[in-house]
C-alpha cells in the first residue's frame, strides 16, 4: 500500500521513509494494544524488525 500525497498543480510526492515510519509506529501501537503487559525490549526490537547487527535473524541463532 502507498499513499500519495497531492500537491498544487496535479503532482504528487512520495515520501518512502515517512511512510515506513508510520507503518511501524502502527505495528508498534498494534502489539502494545495486544500485549498483557508491558513490553520488552526484545519485543519492541522485533515489531520494530531491528537486528543485533549481525546480519543474522533470529532464526537463524537457534539453527544448530
Amino acid at each position: 500500500m502507498m499513499s500519495v500525497a497531492p500537491m498544487r498543480g496535479g503532482t504528487a510526492v512520495q515520501d518512502h521513509v515517512a511512510l515506513a515510519e508510520i507503518e511501524l509506529c502502527g505495528d508498534l501501537i498494534i502489539a502494545a494494544s495486544a500485549a498483557v503487559e508491558r513490553l520488552s525490549f526484545d519485543r519492541i526490537d522485533e515489531v520494530l524488525r531491528v537486528s543485533d547487527g549481525d546480519g543474522r535473524d533470529e532464526e537463524e541463532d537457534s539453527a544448530p
